[in-house]
């Protein structure tokens, strides 16, 4: 028996990707502001798109908050929009749409990101998605790299601004 549940997935390196819970909610906040801040892509948490990425009590309320876990620990997690969840920002009619991949600034490079990707698409092959579609900054070249690596293609027509900031955010999708 593996001792995992049916909400609960294994993947290469240890991972286990499995649905947040509301006490993963202080964790997943840490390490988005780490990610985030680590990057370089805000100056400080303060930034009105930082507090909005750190409200996962917000996204786990309309979508649904993916982590992964390795020995026990929190790496990373990722936000999934299901068509009608009333969250999602560019998906169309048959699209899954994800949102603030983050892995630990402790955790990157070693598959956390790729096993989080490769949930999401395996949940929307699952409920018969013909794409995922999601959201990224324009200057993040790590996230870029992944996202072409990993086969997903821009799509700027999509690209989308955040209320209430001067932010564009690309669009890349990927068809099933």
């Amino acid at each position: 028996m593996s001792g995992l549940t049916v909400n609960e997935r294994r993947h290469a390196g240890g991972l286990v990707i499995r649905l947040a819970t509301e006490a993963d909610h202080a964790e997943i906040a840490r390490i988005t502001r780490e990610a985030y801040l680590g990057a370089g892509y805000f100056q400080d948490a303060g930034h009105p798109y930082m507090r909005q990425v750190v409200d996962v009590a917000y996204r786990a309320a309309r979508g649904t908050l993916l982590v992964a876990e390795r020995d026990g620990r929190l790496v990373g997690s990722v936000t999934l929009m299901a068509p009608g969840d009333g969250f999602e920002q560019v998906a169309r009619e048959g699209e899954f749409e994800f949102r603030l991949l983050v892995v630990d600034p402790a955790a990157q490079r070693t598959g956390a990101a790729t096993a989080l990707v490769a949930e999401v698409e395996a949940r929307a092959r699952r409920a018969g998605a013909t794409a995922v579609v999601l959201t990224t900054g324009v200057d993040w070249a790590a996230p870029h790299a992944l996202y072409a690596r990993l086969g997903y293609e821009r799509a700027p027509e999509r690209d989308w601004p955040i209320d209430g900031t001067d932010i564009w955010l690309p669009v890349y999708r990927k068809p099933l």
